[in-house]
């Protein structure tokens, strides 16, 4: 197994990408922290080996540093917390602005603060690690229409991606961005279940997707394990998109 005595922290692992993700980590003999901020989407997970089930919420930052405190040890982190808003710099409130930045970009910015000590002690003190962030083809890769204050977020993840992998570079660390483009999650239903004709959202999701179709989470978390896994160890500073052609 790829990850055998690798620790790994999966945030919004509740459902969608995070749950598929600490799924396959899982698979591939990783010791998972399943976090989220809703407890009772964890209760699936129950009698699943090689996860733990923790209730964290991303925007407390002292939350945070306690987890990762708590873990025995941390060779993953998977950034995976995140929120889409709909609308054009025309319709964005300072509430969402502020929401998004912090759940899209802080959150990251701190689980990755309280990761990186632990990670860097790794090794025998030559620094072990791989970060991993969720950031989204519409960001600076895509503009896509009506997602200004989501494209705007993700695509600080890729320059906060960029910037811990050169800073690190030298000290074992690595930190890569995944861009997913559509996926069929939870979080997406919802917001199509949002539209006057829920029927005619998914019929526009779909259509913008090359393949004629969306992906599902668990087409995403093989590439989580591969950057989690020792395969990946020359890649860092990456940003992956993984979109079935919207960006070609």
């Amino acid at each position: 197994m790829r990850l055998q005595n690798k620790t790994a922290l999966v945030t919004a692992a509740g459902q969608g990408i995070g749950r598929a993700s600490a799924l396959a980590l899982a698979a591939e003999g990783a010791q998972v922290w399943a976090t989220d901020v809703n407890p009772k989407l964890l209760d699936s997970y129950e009698g699943i080996e090689g996860i733990r089930c923790v209730q964290l919420d991303v925007l407390d930052k002292d939350a945070i540093a306690k987890v990762v405190g708590a873990m025995p040890a941390i060779d993953v982190l998977f950034n995976c917390a995140g929120f889409v808003h709909s609308g054009t710099v025309l319709q964005a409130t300072d509430e969402e602005w502020n929401f998004a930045l912090n759940l899209n970009v802080r959150a990251q910015f701190w689980a990755i603060q309280a990761a990186l000590p632990r990670m860097l002690g790794n090794a025998d003190g030559h620094g072990r690690g791989s970060i991993i962030n969720m950031a989204s083809v519409c960001s600076s890769i895509k503009g896509l229409p009506n997602r200004f204050i989501y494209g705007t977020t993700k695509a600080a993840v890729i320059g906060l991606t960029k910037s811990v992998a050169a800073d690190y570079v030298a000290h074992g660390i690595r930190c890569n961005a995944i861009c997913p483009g559509t996926v069929d999650t939870p979080s997406l239903q919802g917001r199509i279940n949002a539209f006057d004709d829920p029927v005619a959202a998914r019929q526009a999701f779909v259509a913008r997707q090359p393949m004629g179709r969306l992906a599902t989470a668990e087409e995403i978390a093989p590439l989580v394990v591969y950057l989690a896994s020792e395969e990946s160890v020359f890649v860092t500073g990456q940003a992956y998109a993984v979109d079935g052609g919207i960006t070609l």
